[in-house]
């Protein structure tokens, strides 16, 4: 199993408030979450740097290789609602920090299995020999106009409302979480990324990059792409290959 990944300010943004955090779990097993954060001054780092450290502290404290596929989903359910608790709790203790947030994605990758969960605006890709696809459902506004028939992709993609997230981790005591799995064959790649990448990439620049480059020259063609196309947002990239 192969792992990259970095994070980048951009060019628009005085603080990188975006995080990641990839950690192996054993042999071809490994666990991997991006969150961007939002809220006034440093609330919204606070808020994804608390989200992602607890993520990963309660799967890493409670997987055990022999779990089921039920086990795993709620492992990584419970693990976003306590980091969903985490943050809230930090927001309403401190009145600087009421309302931030963090969108989060996480993808747990065992051998040939893949399970992801997702708060927001944050993607999972998954890449193999067939293309590229997006695991996740964007929880945007413009994507419920999307999902309606309202406006179609291409609209979206420059829709003054495109940033609006409609689900977050933190904001509120508890959070609805997006759960998806899924069995590989060989040669495949899962991306996670925050909307600063995704909002510069096209999926046909992220599946030739990923599978014409060593994956950490991937990452710095990702986030050199994002900047160069404009860089308005943080940039993030995580990379877990067979």
């Amino acid at each position: 199993m192969f792992l990259a990944y970095g994070t980048d300010i951009g060019l628009n943004r005085e603080e990188n408030q975006d995080r990641v955090r990839v950690e192996p779990l054993g042999d071809n097993i490994c666990i991997a979450a991006v969150c961007d954060g939002m809220g006034g001054a440093a609330s919204g780092g606070v808020a994804s740097q608390l989200a992602v450290d607890r993520f990963i502290g309660r799967v890493q404290e409670n997987f055990r290789p022999q779990m089921n596929d039920n086990s795993i989903r709620n492992l990584l359910l419970n693990a976003v609602h306590y980091a969903n608790t985490c943050v809230y709790e930090k927001s309403i203790e401190d009145i600087d920090k009421n309302g931030m947030g963090t969108t989060c994605v996480a993808a747990l990758v065992i051998e040939r299995r893949v399970y992801v969960v997702n708060v927001g605006d944050s993607r999972a890709y998954l890449l193999n020999k067939d293309g590229i696809s997006q695991i996740t459902t964007d929880h945007t506004y413009v994507e419920t106009l999307v999902q309606s028939g309202k406006i179609t992709a291409e609209a979206a993609r420059i829709h003054p409302m495109r940033n609006v997230i409609t689900r977050a981790v933190g904001v509120e005591p508890d959070v609805e979480v997006d759960y998806f799995e899924c069995s590989e064959s060989d040669n495949f790649a899962v991306v996670l990324c925050s909307d600063g990448l995704s909002g510069y990439c096209s999926e046909e620049f992220i599946y030739c990059t990923v599978f014409g480059n060593n994956l950490d020259d991937a990452v710095r063609a990702l986030i050199d792409h994002s900047n160069e196309g404009g860089g308005r947002d943080n940039i993030t990239v995580a990379i877990i290959a067979n």
